[in-house]
């Protein structure tokens, strides 16, 4: 880690997601944050084009590339209300499974929880902003506040899916909390001062919670109330972290993908 480079006030390069769950981790950032969904951000991490990213868990797994901030994420212990499958029909007739594409680690846990059950459907790609219908798949992954909306809309009643909530999915599964994002920085640009300045955005977000939720223009503030407060969770310890390394574990050992250990700092 290089220990001279950077202080507080420096003008660190940094990415995120644009969903509410991410926006304790951001609350003291201040306004440079660059936003991307996933994947992209994912990609810029890689190229250098950012200097850190709160990024998928898979994208730390499976690149061997960066450090990873220990004690901040995006955490659920349970139902986590934005991540789910919408699908017709019981699970063991899912045949077709048409994910958002911007989600990466949620394709890597319905994967792990379906071959956890013996089920093993096609997974074909579809548009972020589409509507589940049935002539596109049976099933459909949906993720983030596009997630949120589309649940709570009238056509998520008239259509008549059903909702498999993968955190709570994965809860029953291992009986242990699932990290979906954590703080990642490139090895070649790592310093102190940016680790302890992402660590400390995400304890001032925990500090300030009643006033993101409060000024957050997304959804309702019953909504906003009960996602952050009850839903998702930021704080990452001992039950995390093998949460993540049972999950890491798991992918490989089921030849889903090849898995690099996490350097937690």
């Amino acid at each position: 880690m290089n220990r001279e480079r950077g202080a507080v006030g420096d003008a660190f390069r940094i990415g995120s997601v644009p969903y509410l769950n991410a926006a304790p981790l951001v609350h003291g950032l201040g306004d440079s944050v660059r936003l991307a969904p996933p994947s992209q951000l994912a990609q810029w991490l890689r190229r250098g084009d950012v200097d850190a990213g709160l990024v998928s868990i898979t994208e730390v797994l499976e690149q061997d590339l960066y450090d990873v901030v220990d004690g901040v994420g995006v955490v659920s212990d349970g139902p986590v209300y934005s991540v789910y499958l919408a699908h017709h029909g019981p699970l063991d007739q899912v045949r077709r499974v048409a994910c958002d594409p911007a989600s990466l680690t949620s394709v890597r846990l319905l994967q792990w929880l379906l071959a956890h059950r013996g089920l093993h459907p096609e997974f074909v790609r579809m548009n972020a902003s589409a509507a589940p219908e049935r002539d596109v798949a049976d099933a459909f992954l949906l993720i983030g506040d596009p997630a949120i909306a589309f649940r709570q809309s009238p056509a998520a009643a008239a259509s008549g899916v059903q909702v498999w909530d993968l955190g709570a999915a994965w809860k029953e599964a291992t009986g242990l909390p699932f990290v979906y994002a954590v703080w990642a920085v490139r090895r070649d640009r790592a310093s102190e001062s940016l680790i302890r300045r992402l660590r400390e955005a995400g304890e001032a977000g925990h500090r300030d919670l009643d006033e993101i939720i409060r000024a957050r223009p997304e959804f309702d503030a019953a909504t906003r109330r009960q996602y952050l407060r009850h839903h998702i969770r930021h704080t990452i310890g001992d039950r995390e972290r093998l949460g993540v390394r049972f999950f890491g574990d798991g992918l490989e050992s089921g030849g889903i993908a090849r898995i690099h250990p996490i350097r937690w700092v």
